[in-house]
């Protein structure tokens, strides 16, 4: 009889995150099982002892993603003293990141199940509460703004972070169809070009470090 307490003979952690690598380059649906046991260097019956299915190694993934490279643009937004800069750092982090060379371009949570089929609906549902929380959290930072008088009353903070989370999304998908990262800094730019247009009698910046 098999040892059942005898340790894997796999790094898990180097396991996980060459599948949210595989998962990030392909998406869900366009993963195959061959290709997760031959990138993460396993045979199915550890990948299934040790995540338990494809789907749940999916959201484990996803989840090491936001807790890393999604972490990095969302901690570069909390570290911003201003509302102004805490977009223009959410943009341009978001060029940096969706595109390297040592990692798949784009944005998992965008990119990975982007079409709902009978395969995946339930996990589509999570990648949309997600990006909707994101629209929710940046829409916050926005409130915050108008609370302490860096944006006026009136702003509408839930237009404003739909329309930042949405050119973040169509950065994402430049970033998968080879824009670099000089493009996507453009695109951010253009962006936070609109910002007076979008709060009330077109304040443009309001900040010590910003220029009206």
């Amino acid at each position: 009889m098999a040892d059942r307490g005898r340790p894997r003979t796999f790094d898990r952690e180097q396991a996980l995150l060459r599948a949210m690598e595989i998962f990030w380059e392909k998406g869900f649906e366009g993963t195959s099982m061959v290709d997760l046991t031959t990138g993460m260097g396993i045979g199915a019956p550890s990948l299934y002892a040790a995540f338990g299915s494809k789907e749940e190694l999916f959201r484990a993934a996803v989840a090491l993603y936001v807790s890393t490279d999604g972490a990095d643009i969302w901690g570069a937004l909390a570290k911003a003293e201003t509302a102004y800069g805490a977009i223009e750092a959410f943009l341009m982090e978001s060029a940096q990141k969706f595109n390297r060379p040592d990692k798949p371009s784009g944005c998992l949570v965008v990119l990975s199940a982007l079409h709902a089929t009978d395969g995946n609906k339930a996990l589509r549902a999570e990648l949309v509460a997600r990006r909707s929380k994101n629209t929710t959290n940046l829409a916050a930072r926005l409130a915050k703004a108008v609370k302490n008088g860096e944006l006026p009353p009136g702003t509408d903070v839930d237009r404003m972070a739909r329309f930042y989370v949405t050119v973040q999304q169509g950065m994402s998908i430049q970033a998968r169809d080879g824009a670099d990262r000089m493009m996507l800094e453009e695109i951010a730019r253009s962006a936070l070009a609109a910002w007076g247009s979008l709060a009330p009698n077109g304040v443009r910046y309001v900040g010590a470090s910003q220029p009206l």
